[in-house]
């Protein structure tokens, strides 16, 4: 079955950044899903903040079966009926793939409930990413471990609630650790936090990093096109 994969970034860094559109110069979503067209069995799109709906019309949406989401500095700038609009495809069984400081995003907010703040440095950090649920699909072809020369520190405590599975966990040059790789479900629609991604970094650049957003688009697509479910009354002996 073809998954329909849909990359959405703010594609802001890069227009106003140097340093990020050098590593970066069709733009990190360009980045992410030229690695995944590679792939024959996925459909691959983008999307961004500046289109009109943000690149995400109902049309769009409703074809896309894995969304992944890269943002930073404009979360305040999507707008309501588009957050309302992914977060009902996700609970109707879309999968949705929050990246780094998407984790502030108003769609990762409201499906958790909760602040989802955290502790972070911009410090050219050492990060070693250790994997704690062998064998489970999203770590596929990932050794125990692996080290990313240069990123952004993120810390614990991570203000989320607890995840269905954590099996990526990162350890930082000052010492500090982070749940990197969580899963979760909302409704029908499977969810996963994946951390590293920091703008000035060629992040989307390592085949590990790469590798697991591939898998995890794998594991977050629905088993079956999404379907609206019929609720409502049933009057007594509606079953017989």
């Amino acid at each position: 079955m073809v998954i329909r994969v849909t990359v959405w970034n703010e594609f802001r860094h890069e227009k106003l950044n140097s340093k990020v559109a050098e590593i970066y110069p069709q733009g990190m979503h360009e980045a992410i899903a030229a690695y995944l067209r590679r792939d024959p069995d996925l459909r691959v799109s983008t999307a961004t903040l500046d289109e009109p709906e943000h690149g995400l019309t109902e049309q769009r949406i409703n074809e896309t079966d894995v969304l992944l989401w890269w943002a930073h500095i404009a979360h305040d700038e999507v707008r309501e009926e588009i957050v309302e609009r992914v977060y009902r495809r996700v609970l109707a069984g879309m999968g949705l793939i929050v990246l780094h400081s998407g984790h502030f995003s108003r769609i990762f907010k409201k499906l958790m409930g909760t602040s989802c703040d955290l502790k972070w440095r911009e410090a050219n950090d050492r990060e070693i990413l250790w994997v704690t649920r062998p064998g489970h699909p999203i770590v596929q072809g990932i050794d125990d471990h692996f080290i990313l020369a240069g990123e952004e520190m993120y810390g614990e405590f991570f203000d989320i609630p607890e995840p269905q599975e954590t099996i990526l966990i990162s350890s930082f040059s000052g010492g500090e650790v982070f749940r990197s790789g969580c899963t979760f479900t909302r409704g029908a629609g499977r969810i996963f936090y994946f951390r590293p991604g920091h703008e000035t970094y060629p992040t989307y650049h390592d085949p590990n990093v790469l590798r697991i957003i591939h898998n995890a688009v794998h594991w977050a697509a629905p088993m079956t096109p999404p379907k609206p479910v019929a609720f409502g009354k049933r009057e007594a002996g509606w079953l017989d």
